[in-house]
């Protein structure tokens, strides 16, 4: 079976690599290219992916965002996130937003050929790395003195800007649909860490994964 690509980073000199290096596979058929959100929304539309190898760094939002929405519209694609970043607040948000696999840039090839034939098969993949931070976080949770909060402590309105942050979203983005000024979303956002014992946002948003605020 042939595998129905779409390619999706703001670089045209990367997106040409990409196409000379999976062009000698077989089994997959690259169908398109994007270099935004907005295109990558069209594309998919347009050109009915299998699975999509997506960038984080967008110009017009990020590629967590793109992933959220185009999930919410196109279920069955799967989605690799392909990027530069390696860090634990982009993996977990991206594994949040409905990604099936996660593979930084510095990859050999044949790991992300490796990553587009599992996510095609319904699979997860991690590179490596990635899925020792899954592990590591996962075992922190398992211990007790990780989880004595429960959402019992947060407002409603706190934990509505909680499910926010944890799903990427910026203080202005916040502000606007829950109607209310950034200085006070702030301000929520420093009472949540407060009460959470939390440090980070990358923290913030295992939390909420471990809590089932957000999907993972």
């Amino acid at each position: 079976m042939t595998t129905r690509l779409l390619l999706v980073d703001d670089h045209a000199v990367v997106r040409s690599g990409l196409r000379m290096m999976l062009g000698t596979q077989q089994d997959v058929e690259i169908v398109g290219e994007a270099g935004s959100a907005a295109q990558a929304l069209e594309a998919t539309a347009l050109f009915k992916p299998d699975v999509i190898l997506m960038d984080i760094g967008l110009p017009d939002k990020t590629g967590i965002e793109a992933t959220r929405e185009i999930k919410a519209r196109f279920p069955n694609v799967a989605i690799v996130a392909l990027t530069i970043h390696e860090d634990e607040e982009y993996f977990f948000q991206m594994l949040a937003a409905g990604a099936a696999g996660y593979v930084p840039k510095r990859a050999a090839p044949d790991e992300l050929i490796t990553a587009i034939r599992a996510a095609a098969n319904g699979e997860v993949y991690l590179y490596p790395s990635m899925a020792k931070m899954l592990v590591r976080d996962y075992l922190s949770a398992e211990h007790p003195a990780e989880d004595k909060i429960n959402l019992d402590g947060l407002t409603d309105r706190e934990h509505e800007v909680l499910t926010h942050l944890a799903e990427g979203a910026s203080n202005n983005e916040i502000a606007s649909a829950l109607v209310i000024s950034p200085k006070t979303v702030e301000r929520h956002r420093e009472n949540i860490m407060r009460k959470l014992n939390l440090h980070s946002r990358s923290d913030l948003v295992r939390y909420a994964i471990r809590k089932g605020i957000i999907k993972a």
